[in-house]
């Protein structure tokens, strides 16, 4: 994540020490201009510490242009100023102490007590550029900006996982709760393929090159890819690793990644409505080209013909990272996932607890979230992590992942 308070930076620098890497030495011509930087063996020399947070959504409205105007994208980032402005604003010293037993939210992090307050929210104050252009979405074929529905195959097996797991309450086992939540893959598709923004916190990456790798770390959480470079020799159809079997070439300044064998637990392209369960055919293509001294174009195409009834693709600018990246150290302090598992027994033991009715994840269906109980009694609607929610190209955010149902 990125921080905004000197004070805090230092307190964290006595405990944490940070993954230093230097950034993207750059060259320069005799004129001034902006030159490739390059490696030893001349390729284009992609190494140092990136970010790709965006407001652009994944996916786009109907109706909607692939561009945005000038005035619509300022809007959106003034509105997003806006609210970071106001949540950023000095406590009353004088408030009350939350209620016992917290306030009920169960939305993002914020739990029953209190989570993380808004200083740690990070998800991206700008609209996505790319080759010059404002995106109103990162997915840029299908024309529409959708990912294209899902084959009756793929129908099939979505519905028999959901009635799998129907015979599971949301809190039974830990197999039951996502990956990110047992600290075993990014949050979203952060470390992917593709490797897309969560639109919350932390979307950032340090790459390492060599003649024959390219290894890219990612915050969140943690995770790490190694991508070897050369002729494919491909892994056994039944081996499937944690963001899968990567292999890259160069393709003249631009290195193309291929990825299969991916791992069928994960979930491919981060939130609904774009997500969905890959099968034993997925494969993921990436493109990174480094446009300036500040920008590498990421494009990717994703294809499942045995899920979906045509590939799509996006293109993601990753800019430059003003500042460190810092291990994040998910199970040193994971004690959130016996918490929740224990209070699930408390409750099945009858304990006098009250149980919020929410809907599971697995069973989402279209792109509306799940509908639950405010604090307040009224009807809400949980739009996960920081809250957001395309509409007509602008992003609308609530605190805590709380918005107003209807």
């Amino acid at each position: 994540m990125s921080l905004r308070s000197p004070s805090l930076l230092l307190a964290l620098c006595a405990v944490v020490i940070p993954l230093i890497i230097a950034a993207p030495a750059t060259a320069q011509s005799t004129d001034g201009r902006w030159v490739m930087p390059r490696t030893a063996d001349g390729h284009p020399d992609l190494q140092g510490s990136w970010t790709n947070e965006t407001l652009t959504p994944m996916s786009r409205p109907d109706g909607q242009d692939q561009a945005l105007a000038l005035d619509v994208a300022a809007q959106g980032e003034k509105r997003r100023a806006d609210i970071a402005a106001f949540l950023a604003r000095p406590s009353d010293p004088d408030r009350e102490a939350p209620p016992v037993g917290g306030d009920g939210s169960t939305a993002g992090g914020s739990g029953g007590v209190g989570g993380y307050n808004y200083f740690y929210i990070d998800s991206g104050d700008n609209y996505a550029v790319f080759n010059g252009e404002i995106r109103s979405s990162l997915i840029i074929d299908p024309p529409n900006g959708q990912r294209p529905p899902l084959t009756e195959e793929g129908q099939r097996r979505t519905e028999a996982r959901r009635e799998f797991r129907s015979q599971f309450e949301e809190y039974d086992n830990p197999e039951n709760r996502p990956l990110g939540e047992r600290c075993m893959m990014s949050f979203g598709s952060n470390a992917g393929p593709p490797m897309l923004p969560n639109y919350f916190y932390n979307n950032n990456y340090t790459i390492v090159q060599t003649a024959d790798h390219v290894m890219i770390m990612t915050e969140m959480v943690h995770d790490v890819r190694i991508i070897k470079l050369g002729t494919p020799d491909p892994l056994p159809e039944n081996v499937r690793p944690w963001m899968g079997d990567s292999w890259g070439h160069w393709q003249g300044d631009t290195l193309v990644v291929e990825t299969t064998n991916i791992n069928l637990q994960q979930t491919l392209a981060g939130y609904p409505p774009v997500a969905f369960a890959p099968s034993e055919a997925a494969k993921v293509t990436e493109r990174f080209t480094r446009a300036d001294e500040n920008t590498i174009n990421y494009e990717f195409t994703v294809e499942d013909p045995t899920m979906l009834s045509g590939s799509f693709s996006g293109e993601v600018p990753f800019k430059t990272l003003d500042g460190l990246v810092y291990e994040y150290s998910c199970h040193e302090g994971n004690y959130a996932l016996q918490g929740i598992l224990s209070g699930a027994r408390a409750l099945e033991r009858g304990n006098n607890l009250r149980r919020l009715q929410t809907t599971p994840v697995s069973s989402w269906r279209g792109d509306e979230p799940p509908v639950l109980e405010c604090a307040s009694g009224a009807l809400c609607r949980d739009y996960g992590p920081g809250g957001r929610r395309a509409r007509d190209g602008t992003v609308d955010e609530w605190p805590m992942g709380h918005a107003p149902h209807g």
